[in-house]
């Protein structure tokens, strides 16, 4: 089974195309979406569209609860908080009632997908370090677990973070941000993985960043968060 792997969307629909048209090119058999569809970019609604029409698996983010529960947002930045405020104005009922139907983590085969942490999911803890990583590898007992949540690639083993992975080792693999990348690279980021061949490819891609940028400063959205677009932070 080859799955595609995206994370962190973030309502940019420039972001997201692009990665689908990629997907598209690389004959995986699923895709799956560790969440935050919403907030920060000016499309939640065509967003959320293409996550439902073009991915198999879909699990809840923090931006995403946050739509649901506005006390999420007390742990926000003001950037994020007003963010979320645009999108609750113009989101659709249809697409609220789909994210109340979303889990926080799923399971296939040898595999768990949670958004930010597989250490009670719900409390959306960052694993940024080793030291974090090591303490969340208590936490499932499958081969490999799939995150997002800090929008920045990693992989880490039971010893640390590595750059590659070997069948038969347990990891921890962070695929990256679709739709705000922050390891100060602008180009989109999500992963490949392959269960046959047991191969893990993380993409990057540029992708039509002022465009997304413009839709953020016409649209009232915070312009800190097209400049972030701009800088990959």
């Amino acid at each position: 089974m080859k799955y595609a792997i995206i994370s962190d969307i973030h309502s940019n629909l420039e972001a997201l195309t692009k990665a689908l048209e990629i997907i598209d090119q690389r004959s995986v058999d699923e895709i799956i979406c560790l969440g935050d569809i919403v907030g920060y970019g000016a499309n939640p609604n065509e967003c959320l569209a293409l996550i439902r029409e073009r991915c198999s698996s879909v699990i809840k983010g923090n931006h995403d609860e946050a739509l649901l529960n506005e006390s999420i947002t007390a742990h926000f930045t003001e950037d994020a908080r007003s963010a979320i405020e645009w999108t609750r104005k113009r989101i659709s009922e249809e697409n609220i009632s789909y994210l109340r139907t979303l889990s926080i983590s799923i399971k296939k085969d040898d595999l768990l997908f949670v958004h930010a942490s597989p250490c009670s999911p719900e409390q959306w803890k960052y694993i940024l370090e080793d030291n974090a990583a090591a303490s969340a590898f208590q936490c499932f007992s499958e081969s490999l677990c799939f995150i997002g949540h800090t929008h920045t690639p990693a992989i880490f083993s039971t010893a640390g973070r590595v750059r590659s992975m070997m069948k038969g080792e347990r990891y921890l693999v962070n695929v990256g941000s679709v739709g705000q990348p922050r390891d100060r690279i602008t180009d989109l980021s999500f992963s490949i993985f392959d269960t046959d061949t047991w191969s893990y490819e993380n993409i990057r891609s540029p992708y039509d960043v002022e465009t997304a940028v413009r839709k953020i400063l016409n649209f009232g959205l915070p312009p800190r968060l097209g400049q972030r677009l701009l800088m990959g932070v």
